[in-house]
């Protein structure tokens, strides 16, 4: 059973035992008999709701833990992922016979910087990053920016459009 049936099970509990102790003060603050019924069916009904909530709690509780392992592995998978990217595009950037400057300003363009801002944070002026980039563009075989970046996407992706 999923995770999203349970949750949705303990919900209709918890519900269905809150509409009867609502009923059932709304009941004794109006002096309405909403069920004539002798007093033990009367608490058997009472005792059964509150075993409902108790039940709705711990399945609720089980569904949070589940939700919460479930994160912290998608948390793991992820990071495990981002590591793989950089290792791979470290692979590509050597592959590809850069400079340690080239890799810099490659890993920079990657991320969406601009000339400009690339130059500031690497403290040299743009024409040396234009001639910087054209020279990453030309190893790595593109003509641009958009290209350059489709490869990298194009490596995680691998096979995974081929078929639809």
């Amino acid at each position: 059973m999923s995770d999203k049936n349970i949750i949705l099970i303990a919900l209709i509990i918890q519900v269905l035992c809150a509409m009867f102790f609502i009923a059932d003060m709304a009941s004794t603050v109006f002096g309405l008999a909403l069920i004539p019924s002798s007093w033990m069916v009367y608490e058997w009904m009472e005792i059964s709701a509150a075993f409902g909530l108790v039940i709705g709690s711990i399945i609720s509780a089980i569904a949070f833990r589940r939700a919460h392992k479930r994160r912290e592995r998608v948390e793991l998978q992820l990071k495990a992922a981002s590591g793989a990217f950089m290792e791979m595009l470290n692979d590509k950037l050597a592959e590809w016979g850069l400079t340690p400057a080239e890799q810099d300003v490659a890993l920079f363009a990657i991320k969406g910087f601009s000339t400009k801002e690339i130059s500031e944070m690497r403290n040299t002026s743009e024409g040396t990053i234009k001639a910087q980039t054209n020279a990453i563009y030309r190893k790595a075989g593109v003509s641009g920016r958009p290209q350059l970046l489709s490869l990298f996407i194009d490596d995680l992706m691998g096979d995974a459009l081929v078929g639809e």
